[in-house]
């Protein structure tokens, strides 16, 4: 694995258990909790991903995912004052944006060279992966996980996932490239909905009773 994808892909574990740490501490919640949802945030959607595809879970392999989840998990829970300043806070949702980006795309390559239920399953797999941890986490926590809400997460992700199967199948020759300018694309998408606030249209969300006119 390239040095740099392997180091971004750890910063990105570090950043889904901070941000896990922190949107459980809304709530009251005792130190094991808050480990376990952190490293369920960390490692959800690649061992979901890996089970659907019946391989070792990536994590078996390397267990400093794990630990990266659990140490950042711990840290974020003794010092949740210091990751809720807004600068902190900000630059952990940006992090976390890019973890989101770069785990779709690599799983869409790990999916493919599977040859899994293709064209369909490594765009599925890519989004499972990418967004299935925080998902996880929101079960477990009894809250609206992140697809059921407007923020704009998932879409980004699916997005880039469907352009980098379209161009891969054109220019296959040039799959690092094209991945590389995917995981920016998404993560730039994503990034501009964290700066801007931006969120789901309201065409795209179903009606409510409180939206109906009486």
């Amino acid at each position: 694995m390239d040095i740099v994808s392997y180091t971004l892909g750890m910063i990105g574990t570090a950043a889904f258990a901070i941000t896990a740490v922190l949107e459980s501490s809304r709530q009251r919640i005792a130190l094991f909790g808050a480990c376990v949802l952190g490293v369920i945030t960390a490692i959800g959607g690649g061992t979901i991903r890996d089970l659907i595809l019946d391989v070792p879970v990536f994590w078996a392999n390397d267990l400093n995912y794990i630990w990266v989840g659990l140490v950042s998990s711990l840290i974020t829970f003794a010092a949740t004052p210091f990751f809720k300043r807004r600068f902190i806070y900000s630059l952990m949702l940006y992090i976390d944006g890019l973890g989101v980006s770069l785990f779709a795309i690599q799983a869409m390559d790990k999916v493919s060279a599977l040859d899994f239920a293709m064209p369909v399953g490594p765009i599925l797999l890519g989004v499972i992966t990418a967004v299935g941890g925080g998902v996880t986490r929101d079960v477990v926590a009894g809250r609206t996980t992140l697809i059921m809400t407007r923020e704009l997460y998932a879409t980004p992700v699916l997005s880039g996932c469907i352009l980098y199967s379209i161009v891969t199948h054109i220019f296959p020759e040039h799959r690092a490239t094209l991945g590389s300018i995917c995981i920016v694309t998404i993560f730039g998408i994503r990034s501009a909905a964290i700066h801007w606030k931006l969120s789901v249209p309201d065409c795209f969300m179903t009606k409510t009773a409180e939206d109906e006119p009486s």
